[in-house]
């Protein structure tokens, strides 16, 4: 077996052992209002899900977290929320007061919520923000910061490798917008394990031999290859740039946990139709038919993103170009590799179905995982 079928089966074997949830990773949201002078506040929402993995949430070991569990698990939350968020002016650390505790929910379930008032010595504003939480124990989370001055409304993410943001009081240009959520457009795309697999699975056939009606021999051309490609993501493109709009917009807004559910069922069926075509081989009909389901996914990451800000045109804007650019980034990385294993009877008879196969259980895995929410 040659080195790279072992690197993509290695990588098959990473995503099949990754979280069920795919599209919505794992962030928290952090929102700092510094638009009254005399007063500034700070709320955190921390996923459930994410919580579980440094406070005891279930208790009872039901796999489910009552209200009641949840009541228990509240001065460890705080404690915990205490211990990694850190707001500071130029006089020195400001002090935060709880105010209220409770739940939010956002597109992927339940958050637990934290509100605080913030008092810097001296009267003087917040000037930095620091966040250290579960970078510990998850390097892919990050803090999602919306901070409201009397001059605007800005975005700003917090990471293992940036976990201080200066905190700006003059509005962002609709330039710098327009790059934070590009940024977030990339991050999402490339965190995105099923969206991953389901480029995989879309491009395979793509790097296979055709037979040749007039010759009868195979043919590999690598012009004919990149204009199927091309028509492929150009369909995908077009179909989830739809959805994705009328989403986020509030046009049409379809339950997340529906959506997510038909997102691992179309991998399963694009991997299935790999070695046996039930759906044809028009693989562009198949990217804008399912594009329009992944769409709606990207559309409750953007909606999370976007709660609280005016600008949503342009967030939506820099937002789907992210995606886009994202996508071109792993399609510059699998494609070419494929392409040069496509002539590898190996590659051909073993490696392909094989991926197919691994893709359909992981795929049909997540189904089993996600259905139960849509009755929830």
């Amino acid at each position: 077996m040659t080195a790279p079928t072992r690197w993509l089966l290695l990588l098959m074997a990473v995503v099949a052992s990754s979280p069920a949830w795919a599209h919505k990773s794992s962030d928290s949201f952090i929102y700092l209002d510094q638009s009254e002078p005399s007063l500034t506040t700070l709320r955190v929402d921390m996923a459930l899900r994410d919580l579980a993995l440094v406070v005891k949430l279930d208790r009872n070991g039901d796999q489910q977290v009552s209200g009641a569990e949840l009541r228990r698990a509240r001065g460890d939350i705080t404690r915990y929320f205490d211990q990694g968020i850190r707001l500071t002016s130029a006089g020195g650390r400001c002090t935060l007061s709880g105010r209220q505790w409770g739940l939010s929910h956002h597109s992927d379930g339940p958050y637990a919520a934290a509100s605080y008032q913030v008092d810097c010595p001296n009267g003087q504003r917040a000037t930095a923000l620091t966040y250290t939480l579960l970078f510990d124990v998850d390097p892919q989370h990050r803090g999602l910061v919306q901070q409201l001055t009397d001059q605007g409304e800005r975005l700003a993410v917090v990471g293992p490798d940036q976990p201080t943001l200066a905190l700006k009081q003059t509005p962002p240009s609709m330039l710098a917008t327009f790059v934070a959520y590009l940024q977030q457009g990339i991050i999402h795309l490339l965190l995105g394990y099923d969206h991953i697999l389901f480029l995989l699975v879309l491009v395979l056939p793509s790097s296979l031999p055709r037979q040749s009606a007039e010759q009868g021999v195979e043919q590999r051309q690598l012009g004919r290859r990149l204009l199927e490609l091309t028509g492929i993501v150009t369909s995908f493109t077009l179909a989830h740039s739809v959805t994705l709009a009328l989403s986020a917009l509030n046009v049409v807004r379809p339950p997340s946990a529906l959506i997510e559910t038909l997102i691992a069922l179309s991998i399963a069926i694009t991997a299935v139709n790999v070695f046996w075509p039930v759906l044809g081989r028009k693989h562009w009909r198949l990217a804008f038919g399912f594009g329009l389901i992944h769409g709606f996914g990207f559309a409750s990451v953007l909606a999370d993103l976007t709660s609280g800000t005016s600008q949503k045109v342009l967030a939506l804007a820099g937002f789907n170009t992210g995606v886009e650019i994202g996508q071109l980034m792993v399609l510059a990385v699998i494609f070419p590799v494929l392409f040069w294993l496509g002539s590898r009877p190996l590659y051909q008879r073993a490696a392909v179905p094989l991926m197919a196969i691994m893709v359909t259980l992981v795929s049909l895995y997540w189904v089993l995982q996600r259905a139960p929410g849509i009755w929830a």
